[in-house]
């Protein structure tokens, strides 16, 4: 086991630690950026790497990028990776701020590439995070086991994985390889025969069921897919001008200052803003779909609307879904080969941080205005959650709205206490 260690340490390269790499690199501390090391489990960094569909756009505009409404001046912006690429003059021919998303893979990727002092490794997968600890149990910094052995020490841990992929229990005893959750969607049809005649079922209402209903046509090309979802259709995003004000980084502060009532009136009226909806261009495309389907006589998909699964089971080389319709009450079996779920991802913290919390001794998982693990004023080492604080900071915490001003919170977090303990030690 080779042993390095690092005074920041970032798990995962994907939007939320770039913009925090991005963010350390321009703050003036080049000798914390360069003590900063990136862990990335793939060999490059693509973003939603397995829903990289050629058609899909991003829903949030690209001026919401790593860094512009941080640093509108920065080397790192989206429009500056266009024109390094010779790409600006076709894109903003566009007319569009929502690019395709692959055009905000290849910026990603860039970016990665680009810094010039935080260091980026890739292959690396974290398997387990333990406290290091003084005599007296003060934690001054964490160990980081990889798989294959490799550890690494550091004293700020940045946590930026995302949360763990929702697999509904009423599909857990299927085979790994007939059920396909969006998070590896690509890779999961790679494997299979794209000849053969597929009976597919999507299950879930909102965008990533949706993009995987469409490409399944042209995936499985000799296949038929059925969309299962509960509610009474697919539905639009609420785009409204007034609402997504909510997504602003100055309303972070409003929203973390609340009550906790508040908070969960205000997720539950925004639920439709970010899930359960689809890009209203999307939704026109995938209507006009059907419409052609229909009048075409094509007949290769359909959408059940109202529709639960209560049941899922094998029966020989068949998946055998019991589904009730929502109207009638009436149960009835639905024969395929294949499931794809776009079920979205845990509420829970992932299962990474849990285990962590569990190791010592958290009853309750809790983050500051900054982002960091609530620990006691007595650790030395720190603990900042990325994307998953939408309880304590808002519906915009998992999305790319707020990434450039969440990665200055957190760096000015690191710095000052930093500074802190260099006052005390004088």
């Amino acid at each position: 086991m080779i042993e390095h260690e690092v005074e920041v340490l970032a798990l995962g390269a994907g939007p939320a630690n770039l913009a925090f790499a991005v963010a350390l690199e321009e703050s003036g501390a080049p000798g914390l950026a360069a003590n900063t090391l990136l862990l990335e489990q793939h060999p490059d960094v693509k973003w939603q790497r397995d829903m990289l569909l050629p058609w899909a756009r991003s829903q949030v505009s690209f001026v919401k990028d790593l860094v512009t409404l941080r640093n509108p001046r920065s080397r790192f912006s989206f429009l500056n990776f266009l024109h390094e690429h010779d790409r600006l003059d076709e894109f903003v021919n566009l007319s569009t701020f929502h690019p395709y998303r692959w055009e905000l893979s290849d910026y990603q990727q860039w970016v990665a590439h680009s810094l010039e002092l935080v260091r980026v490794r890739h292959g690396a997968r974290a398997e387990r995070i333990e406290p290091r600890r003084t005599r007296d149990g003060r934690i001054t910094g964490w160990l980081v086991r990889l798989a294959g052995g490799d550890r690494i020490a550091c004293r700020d841990l940045v946590l930026g994985t995302g949360r763990d992929a929702r697999i509904p229990d009423v599909f857990a005893d299927l085979p790994g390889d007939r059920v396909i959750h969006s998070t590896r969607y690509r890779s999961g049809i790679a494997a299979l025969d794209a000849d053969r005649p597929w009976r597919s079922v999507v299950v879930g209402g909102a965008q990533s069921a949706a993009e995987m209903f469409l490409a399944l046509h042209s995936d499985l090309p000799s296949g038929t897919t059925t969309l299962v979802l509960r509610s009474i259709g697919l539905q639009n995003y609420q785009t409204s001008k007034f609402v997504n004000e909510l997504f602003y980084p100055s309303f972070v502060d409003e929203f973390y200052n609340a009550g906790a009532e508040a908070r969960a009136r205000i997720l539950e009226e925004v639920h439709l803003t970010n899930y359960a909806g689809l890009a209203p261009p999307f939704l026109d495309e995938l209507y006009s779909r059907q419409y052609q389907q229909k009048m075409l006589g094509e007949n290769r998909s359909r959408i059940r609307a109202m529709t639960d699964v209560v049941a899922a089971r094998t029966d020989g080389d068949d998946i055998v879904l019991d589904v009730r319709d929502l109207r009638s009450g009436k149960t009835e079996s639905l024969r395929c080969d294949v499931v794809l779920l776009g079920t979205g991802y845990d509420r829970r913290m992932p299962a990474l941080v849990r285990d962590l919390a569990a190791r010592i001794g958290l009853d309750e998982i809790r983050v500051s205005r900054r982002y960091r693990l609530e620990l006691g004023e007595s650790a030395w080492g720190g603990i900042y959650l990325q994307g998953v604080n939408e309880r304590t900071h808002g519906i915009a915490d998992s999305l790319i709205s707020v990434l450039a001003h969440r990665s200055q919170d957190i760096v000015d977090d690191l710095l000052d206490r930093r500074a802190a303990a260099e006052v005390r030690s004088a």
